[in-house]
């Protein structure tokens, strides 16, 4: 679906979403009245059924159950369980994936494994603007296996990778951009990497969940990513991390747990990687939050992630229309691409009062984020976002910029979490 063409009306969005095809996912979760949330890039909402399951989790399974309920409520298997729901939207074989820990932990054990796996080889690159974990982890990494991390501008990523040429040990990307939404050729740059000898790690944060990955068609080697953006597993949800089936007998990760082992309830002194996936696990997972994330899952279980990919497109693409037309002269800038096949699920606008001005939408119940030093961020989860939705948030901040609603002290006090 496209932007209507000429000046576009508030009745043309009704119409746009009276032929969503995906309209009916949105009765899928639990909305707060009168907010239009648009930031599910950063935290996604509430599916249904997920307070439910917590309940019966607690008061019944833990409640009655207590530890009991490891066997007979099915618990211990839920990493797995909730890795395969990911596997199926990732185009990965339900038996590569296993949710657990967080993307910075996951993320060490692979940089790690894969070293260990390419131990005469001495350069990782990455970007320059990558999330700010990924880097910290690379350059921890980096010095303690005694490589070069090579960080570099986005758009010399692909010359770096050249220039590693028979060293090149790791690339690690994050696949779409944080703070601009830029998505990076997977195929193209993990071939790339192959052809070359060394391997690739992906962070999907900004993909699971709202874009079409086909980790397995474009011979991925690793990935991670997290459960509760566009995977709405709540606050804090578990990540997940994904190993080709290819890489289980080679990967050697660091973090030596006991849920790692070939038989954890053995409790034998000497340590053996289990055959599969569930090597990447460490200590026990967080029951509760594990069991969130699988139910939330289940707002996938019938979705064409094509449908969805479709969907954000379009909203990306009216909202820049809308940008365009409703806010010219206020000084916004476009971070985001504008062709919406290279641009993910969400559009970043620049401002030199972004912080105050997203206060002020935020104050409106027109809920996005923003990110330093002056990135106003709006995510669109095709699941619950409406299209008469784009057209109210472009008016509302159409209002803060002409009233100078933004210019109160009150919006300009930077708060812990922004």
């Amino acid at each position: 679906m496209t932007a209507p063409v000429g000046k576009i009306t508030r009745e043309d969005t009704i119409k746009m979403d009276g032929a969503d095809p995906i309209a009916h996912l949105r009765e899928r979760f639990e909305l707060p009245e009168g907010d239009i949330y648009l930031d599910g890039n950063s935290l996604g909402a509430l599916p249904m059924g997920v307070m439910e399951r917590l309940e019966v989790a607690v008061k019944k399974e833990w409640g009655q159950g207590l530890i009991r309920s490891w066997n007979d409520a099915d618990w211990y298997p839920a990493p797995q369980r909730a890795g395969a729901a990911i596997a199926r939207i990732l185009g990965a074989d339900d038996d590569e994936v296993i949710v657990c820990d967080s993307i910075s932990v996951n993320l060490f054990k692979l940089l790690v494994g894969a070293l260990r796996m390419r131990m005469d080889r001495k350069i990782i690159v990455s970007e320059i603007g990558n999330f700010p974990t990924d880097v910290y982890i690379n350059q921890e990494v980096a010095d303690l296996m005694g490589c070069e991390l090579r960080c570099v501008m986005p758009e010399e990523v692909e010359a770096a990778i050249s220039a590693a040429g028979d060293n090149l040990a790791i690339v690690q990307l994050t696949h779409v951009h944080y703070k601009t939404g830029r998505i990076y050729d997977m195929q193209g740059i993990t071939k790339k990497v192959q052809d070359l000898g060394g391997l690739v790690i992906w962070d999907l944060a900004h993909s699971a969940g709202c874009l079409p990955v086909q980790l397995n068609d474009c011979n991925a080697d690793f990935a991670v990513g997290c459960g509760y953006k566009y995977l709405n597993g709540g606050p804090g949800a578990p990540a997940f991390v994904f190993v080709a089936r290819r890489h289980f007998e080679a990967m050697d990760q660091p973090l030596r747990g006991w849920h790692g082992h070939a038989e954890p309830f053995a409790f034998t002194q000497e340590y053996k990687p289990h055959p599969t996936i569930d090597q990447m696990l460490t200590g026990t997972a967080s029951q509760l939050a594990t069991l969130a994330l699988e139910t939330a899952l289940k707002v996938f279980e019938d979705v064409d992630m094509n449908l969805l990919r479709q969907k954000n497109m379009a909203l990306g693409d009216l909202f820049i229309a809308l940008v365009e037309q409703e806010l010219g002269g206020m000084n916004f800038e476009l971070a985001s691409p504008k062709e919406a096949e290279h641009r993910g699920s969400q559009v970043s606008l620049i401002h030199e009062e972004g912080y105050a001005i997203m206060q002020a939408v935020i104050a409106r119940g027109i809920i996005g984020d923003f990110r330093a030093p002056d990135i106003l961020r709006f995510g669109f989860a095709s699941p619950y976002v409406r299209y008469i939705d784009i057209w109210d948030s472009i008016a509302h901040l159409r209002d803060v910029m002409e009233m100078r609603e933004w210019d109160q002290p009150k919006f300009k006090e930077r708060r812990a979490v922004t």
